[in-house]
């Protein structure tokens, strides 16, 4: 258990600055458990508890992780600089504490993105030491055929490469449809995969991470959730 001064931890939330907290606690605009308090020095035991502000509830989270099913047209960046940022997609308070995306998804394509605010957790997930293997669901332009798969789980030879890089599962879904399995995360692996395969990737959707699909979550586009331990557990064996 550990108890923090109510500024500090509308701050650690996202609320705003110290000074700004200060003020939201001294004008009766929070409430801890449902009791509103102006004292913004008062000690608060962070475990189990529920801030409500602005007649918002909010739980107490040491960090948090959040999955979102990206739309098309939006840039995984903090700093965009030609379409909306996915940051926009979610409550301010989640720009001010620092929520980043766990890895990056092109502006077109759509799908599971985590972000978290969590250091450790970002880079276990990104790392490529770590293997984590993502599911992709590929539009392709030319119809798909037997000899593509081959080569996709073969591997391809991608400029810049030292070495070709292979799919762990590539499975025909449709005649213009793909399920492709990656773990390497390289740029525009997927789209540059199909390209030296002969083909053209007109569409793509990342379905899961690890063990973690994004069907589950039930999600529409540009809609998001944060992620129990239940979930976490599924990222954590991958």
């Amino acid at each position: 258990m550990s108890k923090l001064s109510l500024d500090r931890i509308l701050q650690s939330q996202g609320f705003g600055t110290r000074k700004y907290c200060r003020t939201l606690i001294e004008d009766g605009e929070v409430a801890v458990n449902g009791a509103v308090q102006d004292n913004y020095k008062s000690p608060v035991e962070t475990d189990n508890l529920v801030l409500t502000v602005f007649d918002e509830e909010w739980r107490y989270r040491e960090h948090v992780y959040i999955a979102l099913n990206k739309p098309a047209n939006f840039e995984c960046s903090r700093k965009p600089s030609h379409r909306p940022g996915v940051l926009t997609l979610l409550p301010e308070q989640f720009t001010w504490r620092d929520v980043q995306p766990v890895g990056r998804l092109d502006h077109d394509t759509t799908g599971m993105l985590l972000m978290s605010d969590d250091g450790p957790f970002i880079h276990a997930l990104s790392s490529p030491k770590r293997h984590v293997p993502k599911v992709y669901h590929a539009t392709t332009a030319e119809p798909v055929t037997d000899e593509l798969i081959a080569q996709l789980l073969a591997g391809v030879q991608l400029h810049d490469e030292p070495a070709p890089l292979a799919a762990l599962v590539c499975e025909k879904r449709g005649d213009h449809l793909l399920e492709i399995v990656l773990e390497q995360g390289k740029y525009h692996q997927v789209k540059r995969m199909l390209a030296a395969a002969g083909n053209h990737c007109s569409a793509l959707h990342r379905a899961a991470i690890g063990a973690l699909e994004l069907a589950s979550l039930d999600l529409e586009e540009g809609e998001w959730c944060y992620l129990d331990e239940a979930q976490l557990a599924l990222l954590a064996a991958a």
